[in-house]
Order: C-alpha cells, then structure tokens, then sequence
C-alpha cells in the first residue's frame, strides 16, 4: 500500500479528535505528539510528491527536444 498525503493527513486528524476528547492529560499530550508527527509526515509526503512531479516534467521536456528535428 502506498502512503499517501491523505493517508497521513487522515490519521492526524483521528488523533487530533482523540486529544481533543482525552480525559487524562498525558493521553492528550500524546495524542497532540502523534498529530504533529502525522502532519510533519504529510508534508513530507506532499514534498516529494511535487518533486516527484517536476522530475518528470523535466524529463519529459527533454525527451521533447530531443525529438524535435534540427532546423
């Protein structure tokens, strides 16, 4: 399975809920931890995908080019 910015963002919010609804503060301490490190991570994952993309896009124009005729 690929992990996916929605991924990551889906579980920061389940945790955001569960610090939002925790009795104990060290649950809640946890749980703001484990949503920061979850959205830390869909950032991340956002990163490299646009990355990603530009990669491609670069090397698709050079491909382009290269088949253009000499004129």
């Amino acid at each position: 399975m690929a992990v996916t910015y929605e991924f990551y963002m889906q579980r920061a919010e389940e945790a955001a809920a569960a610090a939002k609804n925790a009795t104990l503060a060290n649950v809640r301490d946890r749980e703001l931890r484990s949503e920061k490190t979850w959205r830390g991570l869909a950032n991340q994952a956002r990163a490299v995908a646009v990355q990603r993309e530009k990669v491609e896009r670069e090397k698709a124009e050079k491909r382009e080019q290269a088949d253009e005729p000499a004129t």
